[in-house]
């Protein structure tokens, strides 16, 4: 891959990882502020199906996250675009869609056709 290429996804993921890390730290400054007590049982309900809601959202960005930072070490220890399973380049067009990815598209369908095969 290019040093161009590089520079490009580095740069993507940086600012991916920026984002969301300021989206985490918005999300435990809303969780510290103190709620209003809710008379009423269903403004309660509503309440606390939000922020379960919210935190299912913070939960797969917190994994994203760790997938970003994968990323961005693999960018620097050399083996970013390379698949992990037949250790072909991934494409670049793969990559800009998906840059935290460490499949190609071939061995991706592969593992998703055998994850549909046995019902997982």
């Amino acid at each position: 891959m290019k040093q161009e290429d590089l520079d490009y996804f580095k740069e993507l993921l940086t600012k991916r990882l920026d984002e969301l890390l300021n989206q985490a730290d918005d999300t435990v400054s809303d969780m510290n502020d103190p709620k209003d007590n809710f008379p009423d049982p269903t403004d309660r309900a509503s309440y606390e199906a939000d922020r379960n809601f919210e935190l299912r959202i913070r939960d797969r960005e917190h994994k994203l996250i760790k997938k970003v930072k994968k990323a961005l070490d693999r960018i620097e220890n050399g083996t970013f675009g390379i698949c992990e399973k037949c250790g072909e380049d991934i494409s670049i067009e793969r990559l800009k869609a998906r840059p935290v990815t460490t499949l190609c598209i071939e061995c991706k369908t592969k593992e998703e056709a055998l994850e549909r095969a046995l019902g997982l």
